[in-house]
């Protein structure tokens, strides 16, 4: 069983979609092992957008700036956030398929992001302002296993049965 870190990022929050977004995820068979609400600090934030990620965004740096990382940090600080870890088979597969793509405009219908935002990049970077896409969701296994471990301890992840385990 993998197992992925999800963040409902603070304009979720703010937009009472908490409920909605996790309903997705339990629709789809997923498990939820470990949730919390945490307001990041500085110093969290930049271990979640860790300075490894930078040869990830190196494309978008060369395209909207080196000011990628300073912006995303700044974004999961501006309110609280629900971290879970989810758990199931293809987990991160599956979490990112339901989740939709990085920018809202270019989501499928039918995914988180397509269903409850719709900025665009370009409108992001015409009007200097962040692309609010709801909801952060790791992007591989290593990421995963390093995201988790930053937001949670072993204490705080549970092992329970639910029902599709009975049919695995």
């Amino acid at each position: 069983m993998e197992k992925t870190l999800v963040l409902i990022k603070p304009d979720g929050v703010v937009r009472n979609l908490i409920g909605k977004i996790i309903m997705r995820f339990e629709d789809a068979g997923l498990k939820i092992i470990g949730m919390k609400m945490v307001w990041a600090d500085e110093k969290f934030a930049r271990k979640h957008y860790r300075e490894d990620l930078d040869e990830r965004y190196k494309e978008v740096e060369i395209k909207y700036g080196r000011n990628v990382r300073n912006e995303l940090v700044n974004y999961i600080k501006e309110g609280p956030v629900i971290a879970f870890v989810l758990e199931g088979v293809d987990a991160i597969k599956v979490t990112r398929k339901i989740t939709g793509t990085t920018y809202p405009n270019e989501s499928p219908s039918g995914t988180i992001r397509g269903d409850f935002a719709h900025i665009s990049k370009d409108f992001a970077n015409a009007n200097n302002v962040m692309v609010k896409n709801l909801i952060h969701a790791s992007e591989d296994l290593e990421g995963a296993k390093i995201e988790i471990a930053l937001w949670f301890s072993s204490k705080e992840l549970h092992s329970y049965k639910t029902i599709q385990d009975f049919f695995l």
